[in-house]
C-alpha cells in the first residue's frame, strides 16, 4: 500500500511504524473472510481492510477522528484473526492500538460515554475496586431488565448488570504477595502474574496455577508492586494509564530477576499475556534502561501452557472419563500464535478433547468490548456457544478468564485449563467437573 506521510510526521515512531505496517499491506482481501464483524454486519468498513484505509486515511492527514473512524474502529475486537489469516504479515495490532490512541487524544465522545470508559478504566484493573463494583452491581442485577429504551447506554448499563456474578469468591490468600516454594527438589523460580478482574472472578484460576507449579518443582513468587498488565487501558487507547501500568509491573519483575533470579513470568490469562509479550515494543522508544528492560520481560513472559510443557507436565490421576471442548481464546491463538499446547496437555491429562467449528472466531469477551459492543459481543456468544454445543462435549475449557466469563450461563460448564490440569496432577476437582459428572449422571439415568 503507497503511503505519503511527510518527514517530520515519520519522526514520530509510532507513525514511522504505522507507516511501516500500512505499507506492508497488499489490499488482498483475505482478512475479511476470518473477521468476526465482517462475517456478522457484511460492512467493508468492519473488517480489517476497510479500517486500514480509515485510519491510514486519518493519520496520514493527522486529523481528528471523525464519528465514521470512531465507530467502526470502536467495532474491532482486536481479535487479531486477521493476522493470523494475512499471508502479508501486516501487524494490524500495533495499527490499531495505535489508532485508538490518537482517536482518545483527538476525538470528543458524547460525555456518558466518556464517563462510562474512564469508569471502567478506574475500576478494572484494581481487584478492591472490581470487587466492591461487582458487588454493587450483583445486588442490581434483577433490576437489568427494567432498565428503559434501546439507546446503546441502555444497553450497556443491562449487560453490565448481566454479566455480574450472581456470588463472589472470598478473596484468596495467594492475592497477597508472598513466594510458595517448589514441593521437592527446586527446578526453577517463576513469576506469576495474579492479573486485575481475574483473582476476583476466578481465584481458584491463581491456586490452581500455584499448587500445580509448586508439585512440579517451581517457586512461584507474586510480587508486591506488580498489579493490572495494563491491556484494559492499552485496548482504549488510554496511553498513559496504560504504560504506568506497564513500568510497574516490570520494575517488580526487574528486581525480582536481580534479587534471586527467575526462569519465567508465567501468565494464565491470554489476554494479559499477550500485552506483558508486547511489553518490549510499547516501550521500544523509552530511554534506554526501560526499553532494555521491557524487552527483557517479554522475552522470558509464557503462557501457563508453554510453562508446564517445558517443565513436562504429568497426570498423576487415572483418566477421567470427560471430554472437554477447547475454546480456543483469540489473544492465545492468534496474539501469541499458541495452538497446539492447551490441547496437548489436555490430552496428556487423559481429556477427549473436541473442538468446535468455527474455532478462530472470537466469542465476544474481548476485555471490555462485551460492555461497549453489547448486540455485536451477544451475537458472537450465541454463534460461538452453539458451535460448542454441537460438539456435545462434557464442559467448556479455555485460557482466558475473558472468555469464561462470557461463555457461562450455556449448556456445558466452563473452567479453565490449568484447573483440569491441576486436578489430574493431584489437584482438587473444579466445581466444573462436578456440575458436568452430575449433568452425565442425570443423562445416564434419563437413556
Amino acid at each position: 500500500m503507497q503511503t505519503d506521510f511527510t518527514l517530520e510526521q515519520l519522526r514520530d515512531p509510532d507513525t514511522a511504524e504505522s507507516n511501516r505496517i500500512l505499507r506492508t499491506c497488499v489490499h488482498c482481501g483475505f482478512c475479511t473472510a476470518t473477521c468476526p464483524t465482517f462475517l456478522l454486519l457484511g460492512d467493508e468498513l468492519d473488517s480489517p481492510r476497510g479500517r486500514i484505509y480509515l485510519i491510514k486515511d486519518m493519520l496520514e492527514k493527522d486529523r481528528p477522528a471523525t464519528p465514521e473512524v470512531v465507530q467502526h474502529v470502536d467495532r474491532c475486537l482486536s481479535c487479531l484473526s486477521c493476522m493470523t489469516t494475512c499471508p502479508s504479515g501486516v501487524n494490524y495490532m500495533h495499527l490499531v492500538d495505535h489508532a485508538r490512541r490518537h482517536i482518545e487524544e483527538t476525538y470528543d465522545r458524547p460525555w456518558p460515554e466518556k464517563a462510562l470508559r474512564r469508569l471502567l478504566s478506574f475500576l478494572l484493573p484494581y481487584p478492591a475496586r472490581f470487587r466492591l463494583a461487582l458487588f454493587g452491581a450483583g445486588l442490581g442485577r434483577p433490576l437489568a431488565r427494567f432498565i428503559p429504551g434501546e439507546s446503546m447506554m441502555a444497553k450497556r448499563l443491562r449487560a453490565m448488570l448481566k454479566l455480574a456474578p450472581e456470588s463472589l469468591a472470598a478473596p484468596s490468600s495467594v492475592e497477597r504477595p508472598g513466594t510458595w516454594r517448589a514441593i521437592g527438589p527446586r527446578r526453577g523460580r517463576v513469576a506469576l502474574l495474579t492479573g486485575c478482574a481475574q483473582q476476583v472472578l476466578a481465584p481458584s484460576i491463581n491456586e490452581a496455577t500455584i499448587r500445580l507449579l509448586t508439585r512440579m518443582g517451581l517457586d512461584v513468587v507474586v510480587t508486591a508492586q506488580q498489579g493490572c498488565c495494563g491491556a484494559l487501558d492499552h485496548h482504549m487507547g488510554h496511553h498513559d494509564p496504560a504504560m504506568r501500568l506497564a513500568r510497574n509491573n516490570i520494575e517488580a519483575w526487574t528486581m525480582e530477576m536481580q534479587r534471586e533470579g527467575l526462569d519465567a513470568v508465567v501468565v494464565n490469562a491470554s489476554g494479559c499475556g499477550t500485552t506483558v509479550k508486547d511489553y518490549g515494543f510499547m516501550f521500544r522508544a523509552e530511554d534506554g534502561p526501560w526499553a532494555e528492560r521491557a524487552a527483557a520481560i517479554s522475552a522470558m513472559t509464557m503462557d501457563i501452557s508453554e510453562l508446564l510443557l517445558r517443565y513436562a507436565y504429568a497426570p498423576t490421576r487415572e483418566k477421567p472419563g470427560l471430554s472437554v471442548a477447547y475454546h480456543a481464546a483469540c489473544s492465545l491463538q492468534h496474539g501469541q500464535k499458541i495452538t497446539s499446547a492447551p490441547k496437548d496437555l489436555l490430552k496428556r491429562a487423559g481429556f477427549t478433547v473436541k473442538e468446535p467449528a468455527e474455532g478462530h472466531l472470537c466469542c465476544g469477551s474481548a476485555g471490555t468490548y462485551n460492555l461497549m459492543q453489547p448486540d455485536i459481543a451477544g451475537q458472537l456468544r450465541e454463534r460461538k456457544l452453539g458451535n460448542l454445543d454441537r460438539t456435545r462435549a462434557d464442559l467448556i475449557a479455555a485460557g482466558n478468564i475473558g472468555c469464561l466469563t462470557q461463555l457461562t450461563g450455556g449448556r456445558m460448564p466452563t473452567v479453565h485449563t490449568v484447573e483440569l490440569l491441576d486436578w489430574m496432577a493431584g489437584g482438587p476437582e473444579p466445581e466444573a467437573v462436578a456440575a458436568a459428572r452430575a449433568a452425565q449422571a442425570e443423562a445416564a439415568l434419563l437413556a
